[in-house]
């Protein structure tokens, strides 16, 4: 198979998807792998460590896109990129669909077979494509989100771990999932008061035993939502509802009743946001606006900013997916491994996965039903 890996086009995004490394893998079993001329440089990799590798430089997106049969990505196709892709070509990459339509309709009308790494998923539940990227996420977080409380940002002016004799602040987490758990550790480290809130009463268990008392675990609901957002200090979105549009937890109503400076940080923008009054994506060049006296960031690619660290979690984690599918080509791969056929999200111009669907109203249908 030919593999693609093409510089990552979204606004301040240095992540690349493959390591060299990873392209010894692939050409070890005769597979041929293109590199987008500086591709990997954002990550610390040149051309000649490519090269050596095994792999072949091209200069320009057109060149990968026409040539590749599976384009292996970091961030999902955007527009400039849509008329480059081909019917039958394989999209390997995190798409987030479920609240993008444009995105959508480009692949359905393209033809191309979509597997998004976020919807890949095991028997057990897990997420395997998606938890390198936030474990990195929840513990940005709360870096952020320290970092925006400073009154030269326009927050609260409060330090997240206080000093002696001074209250630390109130870190609160709506979800306990991988990303909850990673920001609850960081914000524990330095000291902060922490409060996680998530609907599974045996998440919140695992969370206590882990985490001991250094953390308060709520059950979620409106009143222990509101009761905690409005007497929080910084406040982190961690809700996952995978494949699907983020339900909006925290409301503007909440928002309004907060202390003026407090921090927003919603990790699930990807996802369409779980805090209402954030409205529009931000970057890492002006990663937050402020609404109702309140600072909000809404930073969709937030691993991005650690690209290095990033780099290598994320390959590690995908490639054994990426080498499957070059062994095996797409549908082979996808039916031997039920996590990867989770992962199908578009597929011969129908949407596979259910959550996408329903996110935009339109119809679903499962792949055994398309190859009948």
């Amino acid at each position: 198979m030919i593999v693609g890996i093409p510089k990552e086009i979204k606004a301040f995004e240095n992540r690349i998807a493959i390591l060299p490394a990873g392209v010894k893998s692939f050409t070890a079993e005769g597979h041929t792998v293109y590199i987008q001329n500086n591709a990997g440089v954002g990550s610390g990799f040149s051309n000649e460590e490519y090269i050596e590798a095994g792999a072949k430089i091209l200069n320009t997106p057109e060149e990968i896109y026409q040539t590749a049969d599976m384009i292996y990505k970091v961030k999902e196709p955007l527009p400039p990129e849509y008329p480059l892709m081909r019917e039958g070509q394989i999209i390997f990459a995190y798409l987030h669909l479920a609240p993008d339509t444009r995105q959508t309709d480009a692949l359905l009308k393209t033809g191309v077979t979509a597997i998004a790494y976020e919807t890949v998923q095991k028997e057990s539940g897990t997420l395997p494509l998606l938890a390198p990227m936030s474990e990195i996420a929840g513990r940005m977080s709360i870096q952020v989100g320290a970092y925006l409380m400073q009154k030269s940002n326009q927050g609260s002016g409060i330090l997240l771990g206080g000093v002696p004799g001074v209250a630390p602040g109130h870190v609160v987490i709506i979800g306990g999932g991988i990303v909850g758990i990673n920001a609850a550790k960081m914000a524990v480290g330095l000291g902060a008061r922490v409060t996680i809130i998530d609907l599974s009463i045996e998440r919140l268990s695992y969370i206590h035993d882990v985490l001991s008392s250094r953390v308060v675990t709520l059950v979620s609901n409106s009143c222990n939502v509101e009761k905690s957002v409005t007497g929080g200090d910084l406040i982190v979105g961690a809700v996952l509802v995978p494949g699907a549009r983020a339900p909006k937890i925290v409301t503007e109503d909440m928002i309004k009743k907060m202390r003026p400076g407090s921090v927003l940080v919603d990790v699930s923008i990807d996802q369409g946001g779980s805090i209402e009054t954030i409205d529009q994506l931000t970057n890492h060049e002006n990663p937050y606006f402020v609404k109702h006296g309140i600072v909000h960031y809404s930073v969709p690619n937030m691993p991005g900013a650690v690209p290095r660290t990033s780099t290598f979690a994320l390959s590690n984690a995908t490639m054994p997916y990426a080498l499957k599918i070059a062994n095996m080509g797409a549908e082979e791969a996808m039916k031997s491994d039920p996590a990867l056929m989770k992962g199908l999200n578009v597929y011969k111009g129908r949407i596979t996965n259910k959550g996408v669907a329903e996110a935009q109203n339109r119809e679903y249908e499962p792949y055994k039903k398309i190859k009948k």
